[in-house]
């Protein structure tokens, strides 16, 4: 029986887990050609998947060169950053002034520090729903704009984010920091609630940077 073909939904969740993993590295270069015949499928499914990595700005398509993983830019993650600390405190401050009771206390019951062991073993799990942390504070306070703009520059800090793993001391950090921002939204205190998811991105982006350096220095050792 034939095996059933991949999609190219399928190919784009791959080659992105790839590339978010640094399975595919930083700088290195794919060919559709080459990624045809790894999946055992025609080309046109894997160029609209890099057309989707492209966007997302996981990759760069060069005519006549090929496919190039995004090489890692610390000052243009900075800059994404900066961008995101403005994007973040408009996001608290909309969401102090719109995000419903409701949808505000089931963030808080999510982020109670009590409850940080569910994911302290699953690095990866933590990412992600950290992530989705702040597109909900986002969503809430009801600017679509605003959303998307979050969600472009959370693709493109992600592998940075992704590359190093916090220890249990990062994530119980996290968790708190995240309910004391929950409790400012849902005291609607825009101020404080502003300072402190700004004081948080900060503290990430520190973190971010620091172990982006480190961890890259130990793969090219490890593999010349």
């Amino acid at each position: 029986m034939r095996a059933k073909r991949l999609t190219t939904q399928q190919i784009y969740h791959d080659l992105r887990r790839q590339i978010i993993s640094f399975d595919l590295f930083p700088g290195s270069r794919v060919t559709e050609t080459e990624l045809a015949d790894s999946y055992q499928i025609s080309r046109t499914p894997i160029r609209e998947a890099l057309k989707r990595l492209e966007v997302e700005g996981l990759i760069s398509i060069r005519p006549k060169q090929g496919c190039y993983v995004r090489a890692v830019d610390m000052a243009l993650i900075g800059d994404y950053y900066t961008v995101r600390v403005a994007l973040e405190a408009m996001a608290v401050e909309l969401a102090c002034q719109h995000m419903s009771n409701s949808d505000i206390q089931e963030l808080t019951d999510l982020w109670d520090p009590d409850n940080f062991r569910k994911h302290s073993d699953n690095r990866v799990a933590i990412k992600q729903i950290e992530e989705n942390f702040h597109v909900s504070i986002a969503k809430g306070g009801g600017n679509s704009v605003l959303v998307e703009y979050l969600q472009d520059v959370n693709n493109r800090i992600r592998p940075i984010r992704m590359l190093g793993f916090p220890d249990d001391k990062s994530i119980l950090d996290t968790y708190e920091e995240h309910f004391q921002i929950c409790t400012l939204i849902q005291l609607r205190d825009e101020e404080k609630a502003k300072q402190a998811m700004s004081a948080h991105i900060r503290k990430s982006q520190e973190i971010a940077r620091s172990v982006t350096l480190t961890q890259l220095e130990q793969y090219r050792n490890k593999h010349p």
